[in-house]
């Protein structure tokens, strides 16, 4: 009798992968993982290591982001899981779709509570901060969980999935016929969701009545790669548009109808606001006083009803994919139907003049030691000519400077801290676009955040990616102490030598305290195309509390 051909589940798991296209892998390997990883990377999927699970599930969920399709990130069980789950909740809440997959123990001793190694009920802690959990428990469902997982990820808005492998389904023998029949490549798993035709038409009747309309561009919007039925509806209406971060570059931020350098007028002033892909949240006041009006109507174009009158009244809900909204408005306007009043557009040019001049004053200052105004106008002049780079950035005050200095003029190249605003995104994005686009990355980061996922400096020389890393420095969260007193709880050591941790690896570090030696640190670093890190000091006392946000950060009552 002739013997069947058996296989396991870590095959099954990699045959998945690439049925559906799985190409790239991020993750830390351990139990009970570790083999599974090393016979993806021989089957010729590209795996990327990291050294810490947080800054590996950030780069998958950037990769989500940039390609939509899901990023996938590897992990051990337990503890290793959890750090991943992080990067988990804030691809959720920021709408990137990406799959956290992690080895997990034995169900028995778990659900006992025996004490397994790493025990831990992962799919149910899991469940709060994901879109959607799932766990395979059969070495035969891989196929279908994969699948579900992808499904959950990619359609409606996008989010974050976890799927638990356990250890037994990986080790798991099934015959060969059986496993191949088991696999599923999802048909369509993001399908178009087209609005209703009601709602195309009450949201162009608002706009035909506006005489101060204003857009508000969001990273749904970049998410949703419809960039020129985008930049038609704006040029065509000839309504102006105000950019979130994430969203600088869908049209040029030097374009004509951009209002960012207006942005308090504009938004204080509009009589209807399209919020395209943007959400009335925290970053946008939730919509309220002081910044906005009450009388102001809102067009709200979004995949989810759900996310309607979260804050406002939206007077013209559009529920539907970005790229079929949008196409579905620009088909019911007629010519000339849509026009701001040329005293709206005109107010916003006078005050876009007057705040761009005051800002060319602050830039073209050139203090020793530098300001972040100082080192980014550097940093914007080198990349001016380079739209092919992409700029990550976090921190508070770099944060906060940067987005307001440095231009984009493509789509998807600025990266940052994103809806929840938190730190620690910094090397895994920077990684994720790298080796998702092959371009370079300038990686702009505030001494404190790059603290959070510094020791990936190791995984950036190890796979040599064109990333140059630009710490601004100046000693502490916000800013530093003073010399020789003791430290504070903002405060670090001073003088730090971050570039010197690059080095360790092999990389090139800069160490700069001058404009002139910024720029020419910067340029032959983007030149070089390797590893670097530019350790830019500026003033300790640069940089207020909180960043732009002083507000949300409450002192004490007692505080005199």
């Amino acid at each position: 009798m002739d013997s069947v051909a058996m296989t396991d589940g870590f095959h099954i798991v990699v045959d998945a992968f690439k049925l559906n296209g799985i190409d790239t892998i991020y993750g830390v390997a351990g139990i009970p993982i570790t083999d599974l990883l090393r016979l993806a990377h021989e089957e010729g999927i590209r795996y990327i290591g990291f050294r810490h699970e947080q800054s590996a599930a950030n780069a998958a969920a950037i990769a989500g982001y940039l390609t939509k399709k899901p990023g996938v990130c590897m992990t051990v069980s337990g503890p290793g899981f959890l750090n991943g789950m992080v990067a988990l909740a804030n691809a959720t809440t920021n709408c990137f779709p990406m799959i956290l997959i992690s080895g997990s123990s034995d169900r028995a001793i778990i659900d006992l509570e025996q004490g397994d190694y790493e025990e831990l009920d992962q799919l149910n802690a899991a469940r709060p901060y994901a879109k959607a959990s799932f766990r395979v428990n059969r070495p035969q469902d891989i196929g279908i969980g994969l699948a579900r997982a992808i499904h959950a990820a990619v359609s409606g808005r996008p989010g974050g999935v976890y799927l638990d492998l356990p250890a037994d389904v990986l080790g798991s023998t099934l015959d060969v016929e059986t496993a191949k029949k088991s696999l599923v490549k999802p048909v369509d798993p993001a399908p178009s969701q087209i609005p209703s035709p009601e709602s195309v038409k009450r949201a162009v009747a608002l706009l035909s009545e506006a005489k101060r309309p204003l857009i508000i561009l969001g990273k749904g919007a970049a998410y949703a790669q419809a960039d020129q039925e985008i930049r038609t509806f704006v040029e065509s209406t000839g309504i102006p548009f105000l950019p979130m971060s994430m969203a600088k570059g869908l049209l040029p931020d030097n374009h004509p109808q951009s209002a960012a350098a207006a942005r308090s007028y504009a938004i204080g002033q509009a009589d209807v606001v399209v919020l395209l892909g943007a959400r009335l949240n925290w970053l946008l006041s939730h919509g309220k006083g002081p910044l906005w009006s009450e009388t102001t109507q809102y067009v709200q174009i979004d995949i989810s009803p759900t996310e309607m009158d979260s804050n406002r009244l939206i007077a013209a809900p559009v529920v539907g994919d970005i790229k079929s909204a949008v196409s579905a408005i620009l088909a019911e306007i007629k010519p000339n139907q849509i026009r701001p009043s040329a005293d709206w557009t005109n107010g916003i040019a006078e005050r876009k003049q007057k705040n761009v001049q005051r800002m060319a004053e602050r830039l073209n200052a050139d203090p020793n030691p530098m300001n972040f105004s100082s080192a980014l106008r550097v940093v914007r002049d080198a990349l001016a000519d380079r739209p092919d780079i992409y700029v990550v950035n976090e921190g508070a005050n770099s944060l906060d400077f940067a987005r307001n200095i440095i231009d984009m003029s493509e789509p998807r190249k600025r990266l940052d801290s994103g809806t929840w605003g938190i730190m620690g995104i910094g090397m895994g994005y920077a990684i994720g676009a790298a080796v998702e686009s092959g371009k370079p990355v300038v990686a702009i980061e505030g001494d404190s955040a790059f603290g959070f996922s510094g020791m990936e400096l190791e995984t950036i020389c190890r796979y040599r990616l064109p990333i140059v890393i630009v710490v601004l420095n100046n000693g502490g969260i916000y800013r530093g102490d003073p010399a020789g007193s003791k430290p504070s709880p903002t405060g670090f050591v001073h003088d730090s030598r971050y570039d010197k941790l690059i080095e360790a690896f092999g990389g090139k570090g800069y160490h700069v305290q001058t404009s002139a030696s910024l720029e020419k640190a910067l340029k032959e670093a983007i030149e070089a195309g390797t590893p670097a890190l530019i350790n830019c000091v500026i003033d300790p006392t640069a940089g207020t509390e909180s960043g732009h946000i002083q507000s949300l950060n409450p002192k004490s009552a007692l505080q005199k």
